[in-house]
């Protein structure tokens, strides 16, 4: 049975910063400006991640370049969300537009490490959430860009999950590494093995593809995160929350498909974080 807290998460993070004391206010803020000003400096980075995993490149070769005329970025047109404002969202040298999904990608970035430290303070339980975040965030913005969900997204975030969870079983809400690790396991099999059946179904029923296999390796690395029962709570919302955009799209836009990646995703940040109570409310007798 899970914990009856809906912040049992937060609680067990909160646990794992266990030589901490905790800051007064004024400090607090000023390490929440601290984590969103590294929050930014990561988005940048995950931007090239967003447009490179896709076609096949390296992130470290070349350097920061215009997309358009391949002109090198200069570091101070490189500087996180204050660079995309001074040069009006152009690049400086051709002036073709940058697209604003970098400066979105920053901010929420910023947001989300600064939420982080909020929620789980200065402690391992927030690097562990960091990466999780900050991968579904790359997944979401790549599959609406290009409808495909990298393997370099996916697969070694399925290995760090595992990893993670025997080194840290309060991801689990456990404090055996065994535990931890067998919790994410069983995660990634019921992710992966939902979503692999649902989409052989939909295959044979509607003969064509129903499922991409971007989806269901993101499912596997969610599980590994998550746990089995979080997993099929993430399999069971996503659908709600497609629905709406899928029959705007199936019936405005006059178009077969969206991208899936988005709805696992955001429904995946939401069972990390209130998975426990969710799961408590709609299965656990009073």
């Amino acid at each position: 049975m899970l914990d009856e807290s809906p912040r049992a998460c937060e609680d067990h993070a909160r646990s794992s910063s266990r030589s901490f004391k905790k800051p007064g206010i004024r400090d607090e803020s000023m390490m929440g400006f601290v984590f969103f000003f590294f929050g930014a400096i990561f988005g940048s980075f995950l931007n090239v991640c967003i447009h490179r995993f896709p076609r096949d490149e390296s992130i470290l070769h070349p350097g920061s370049h215009c997309p358009q005329c391949s002109a090198k970025i200069r570091w101070f047109d490189n500087i996180p969300v204050l660079s995309y404002f001074v040069l009006r969202g152009k690049c400086r040298k051709c002036k073709s537009k940058i697209t604003r999904r970098y400066v979105m990608v920053e901010i929420f970035s910023g947001v989300v490490w600064a939420a982080c430290f909020k929620l789980f303070g200065l402690s391992a339980m927030t690097a562990v959430s960091l990466y999780y975040f900050m991968v579904l965030l790359g997944v979401t913005m790549t599959d609406i860009e290009t409808g495909y969900i990298p393997d370099k997204f996916t697969l070694p975030s399925l290995a760090f999950g595992i990893a993670a969870s025997a080194f840290l079983p309060e991801i689990h809400a456990q404090t055996d590494w065994i535990q931890g690790l067998f919790r994410s396991l069983l995660g990634v099999l019921a992710g992966g093995g939902i979503l692999l059946g649902t989409g052989l179904l939909g295959n044979f029923l509607f003969k064509k593809e129903s499922m991409g296999g971007g989806d269901i390796k993101l499912l596997a690395m969610m599980g590994a995160f998550l746990g089995a029962p979080k997993i099929l709570l993430v399999f069971l919302f996503s659908p709600i929350l497609a629905m709406p955009m899928a029959l705007y799209v199936r019936y405005i836009k006059h178009q077969e498909t969206i991208p899936y990646g988005p709805f696992l995703a955001i429904t995946g940040a939401w069972m990390y974080l209130y998975g426990d109570g969710v799961w408590n409310q709609l299965f656990v007798l009073p």
